[in-house]
């Protein structure tokens, strides 16, 4: 049993034998969170001789299960089933796979992932002759969470009856959309298939219209932890909550200070006022940090002290203190980048390499000006969970719009035509193509001399050719930052983004007008409408120095030397 306590503290020991009743773990940054959850899992199994099917340990993603895992086989050894160390989702698959006869859909259920999703979407789409855009896509996708949200629909949906599931206005407003949701619904239904929202809803309904099921499993987890708390919703202390109702057995870490995921739903009050959904609760506080140099933690302390919604705690740490932490504050974001590319050069020239040197910043609009500098400095980098700025969907549509109005674009046209929806879908495009081609003019022209063709005069492309036309007029009066107004607001594009709930991607156009207006008052009116794209307007597509590969870093990190 030794092992089960090798390298703990006291703080992590007294949380790792503390099995009985609600206990809440609050766990700063790099204070070994999983290992406690990890020890005391081993505990509760081989010391306290509890079997691995009455113990559930939710974990917040698949991969963090998986790690989980592995910790727990390197510590019990091999032989123990530990299937109930998942996912909330995976919890609810190990429900369905059981009960889900109850609502007459078969054990065997396929579950729908993010990219059958998208697939069965498109699917639909084209089976309505409508054309799915990314924004599209996203903001059916939300409407449908939305819908999931509770499991009100899944009666109708499992008695192939979409028809009769209940919208209101906080779900959609769109017609077409709820048309297509209700056809999303009955393909599930034909196929069989279960996204990860219907996994939890699924599991409420039946537990709600068969509380036997319920109890059983109440019944079963003798004891239930849970990891990464601060970031649990609602819905999921509702699960939590109807499991350990039986033995009242509940064990949760978290931090909320490091809440991250409240705009998929997470509530850090759950964890903030755990007491008050869990009476009794008791409280365990690991602040030793072992990740960190004590500068670091001295900073970190003093930042987050300002926050109010937490449990409090200062991290302390054991060792050395590292070196000072800096803080560099300048006037402008091109001050900045300059900055930060000469820090960075001056690493390279010390010896580090480029794989040594990470850039954080606090939101995705704030990597342009950024990349600018990188990119004006010629240092290589790569950019980790989203794509370069002026990469980005809402960025190229209107850089698009831009290029249209400066002249016939082919590719700008087929890119906004129907940006925001102006019913003009697949086969009228194709149409369009034939008398293009037929005519030897541009897309926009070829529209344009036969705008009053039945086949295009019912659709909303007569305003669209209204409004290029009206901006191809004005754009010389206009500053390029006001022309880009103009065109996304006249368009409708921004209301179009707007609607489908995208804050980021209106932070994105934003950032696009503001550091077009910051560059024209610096260098004063600038009336190249194509300057829209700033220093990446001829490296876009990625070039040398600019989109590079792990290997051109390796090799540009060789040629300075490191």
């Amino acid at each position: 049993m030794n092992n089960l306590f090798d390298g703990l503290n006291a703080d992590q020991l007294r949380a790792v034998t503390a099995t009985e009743g609600y206990l809440r773990v609050i766990a700063g940054a790099g204070s070994g969170k999983t290992k406690t959850l990890t020890h005391r899992y081993g505990y509760l199994v081989k010391a306290a001789g509890i079997h691995p099917s009455n113990v559930l340990c939710v974990t917040f993603t698949a991969k963090a299960a998986g790690e989980m895992k592995r910790r727990v086989r390197e510590l019990v050894g091999d032989g123990y089933d530990n299937s109930l160390i998942t996912t909330y989702h995976g919890f609810c698959v190990r429900v369905l796979r059981g009960d889900i006869h109850h609502l007459m859909w078969p054990e065997s259920f396929a579950i729908i992932d993010e990219s059958t999703k998208r697939k069965l979407l498109s699917e639909i789409y084209s089976e309505e002759d409508i054309r799915m855009d990314q924004t599209t896509y996203e903001r059916v996708v939300a409407a449908m969470h939305r819908l999931k949200s509770s499991e009100e629909y899944v009666r109708p949906m499992v008695d192939g009856r979409p028809e009769d599931v209940a919208f209101n206005d906080k779900i959609s407003t769109d017609g077409l959309d709820i048309h297509i949701i209700r056809r999303f619904l009955k393909k599930q239904k034909q196929i069989y298939g279960l996204d990860f929202d219907d996994l939890i809803s699924f599991t409420f309904s039946i537990f709600g219209s068969f509380p036997e099921v319920a109890q059983k499993w109440a019944e079963q987890l003798y004891y239930i932890e849970v990891d990464e708390f601060q970031d649990s919703s609602k819905r999921e202390l509702r699960l939590i909550k109807t499991l350990c109702s039986a033995h009242k057995n509940l064990f949760v870490v978290g931090d909320p200070d490091q809440n991250i995921y409240e705009w998929r739903g997470a509530d850090m009050s759950i964890i903030v006022n755990f007491e008050q959904n869990f009476p009794g609760a008791e409280t365990i506080t690991l602040n030793r940090n072992y990740r960190s140099t004590g500068n670091i933690l001295s900073a970190a302390n003093a930042l987050i002290a300002y926050n109010t919604n937490r449990v409090k705690k200062d991290l302390y740490t054991e060792s050395p203190p590292g070196e000072p932490v800096r803080w560099l504050h300048l006037r402008t974001e091109e001050e900045e980048g300059k900055a930060i590319s000469s820090e960075i050069k001056k690493l390279i020239s010390q010896g580090f390499s480029y794989r040594n040197i990470a850039i954080l910043y606090r939101a995705g609009f704030l990597s342009r000006f950024v990349e600018a500098a990188l990119g004006a400095a010629h240092i290589p980098y790569e950019l980790y969970g989203s794509v370069r700025f002026y990469e980005r969907m809402e960025i190229k549509d209107a850089l698009a719009y831009m290029r249209l109005i400066v002249s016939d674009d082919d590719e700008a046209f087929e890119r906004v035509i129907n940006l925001p929806r102006r019913n003009f879908g697949k086969s009228r495009l194709a149409a369009l193509k034939a008398m293009a081609e037929e005519s030897g003019q541009s897309l926009f022209a070829a529209l344009k001399a036969s705008i009053d063709n039945k086949l295009f005069s019912s659709t909303g492309v007569p305003g669209f050719v209204e409004l290029i036309d009206s901006l191809r007029k004005e754009k010389d009066n206009l500053s390029v930052s006001a022309l880009l107004g103009e065109a996304l607001g006249r368009s409708g594009y921004e209301d179009y983004i707007r609607a489908a709930g995208s804050m980021e991607r209106l932070d994105n156009l934003a950032e696009l007008k503001r550091s077009l207006w910051n560059r024209e008052q610096a260098w004063g009116g600038e009336n190249d409408p194509l300057s829209v794209a700033g220093p990446y307007r001829h490296r876009s597509c990625g070039g040398k120095g600019f989109r590079l590969g792990q290997s051109e870093i390796d090799d540009d990190t060789r040629r300075q030397g490191a």
